[in-house]
């Protein structure tokens, strides 16, 4: 059986992944709530951002659907990363990289300035490395957040997508926003299988990946 492609599921991604078959994704590729109760300027907020009741059930799931030999990059809340290590292990992830995203303006301030993102690379088994690895820095685009809160910038999920895969493979996003992951999966060539609890971002998600499909 196969994992259904390039399309946006509505709904929660616990329960959603439970109907994916077992190893049917190449890759993942997903930013989180950061369990930070995030706030914005504008007061919009990210679900399920209070509590980390989600996470150990979903990096489970993802972890099932994921390939043997399979990679997965996990953008995490600097502050909680211990909350995000014990998922990731508890699931069977190894940690076999990391990854920084320098930008050029500060997103917030108080002790530090903040400019900078990061995401762990994760794999599932004994994962090849690829045949021309990426920086683990990388340069970040501001987006404004128009789409979202915390939307990511398409040119360095590119650059992840094109070094951890082949054309043709399915990427998975299960917290998938604004859907930039899908996007950037298609600009890539790669398949994409979105999934989002917000209706509103799930509607956004879906306009965007599909606008990129051929």
């Amino acid at each position: 059986m196969r994992a259904v492609r390039n399309t946006v599921l509505y709904g929660d991604c616990i329960s959603l992944m439970q109907r994916l078959p077992g190893g049917a994704v190449d890759f993942i590729l997903t930013d989180p709530p950061y369990l930070v109760r995030y706030r914005d300027r504008q007061g919009r907020t990210v679900a399920n951002d209070a509590n980390g009741d989600w996470m150990k059930p979903a990096f489970s799931g993802m972890y099932r659907v994921l390939k043997p030999g399979g990679l997965a990059v996990s953008f995490y809340g600097w502050n909680k990363v211990d909350v995000f290590m014990d998922a990731w292990r508890e699931a069977g992830f190894r940690v076999v990289g990391h990854l920084v995203f320098q930008k050029g303006y500060a997103s917030s301030q108080r002790y530090l300035r903040h400019t900078h993102e990061q995401a762990y690379l994760l794999a599932k088994g004994s994962a090849l490395a690829p045949h021309s690895p990426l920086a683990d820095v990388l340069p970040w685009d501001g987006t404004g957040n128009r789409l979202h809160p915390t939307q990511k910038p398409l040119r360095p999920l590119e650059e992840i997508i094109r070094s951890l895969t082949r054309p043709g493979d399915l990427v998975l996003d299960p917290f998938c926003g604004s859907g930039s992951t899908l996007v950037a999966a298609r600009r890539c060539g790669r398949d994409f299988l979105g999934i989002e609890l917000e209706k509103q971002h799930h509607m956004t998600a879906s306009l965007r990946a599909h606008a990129a499909l051929p």
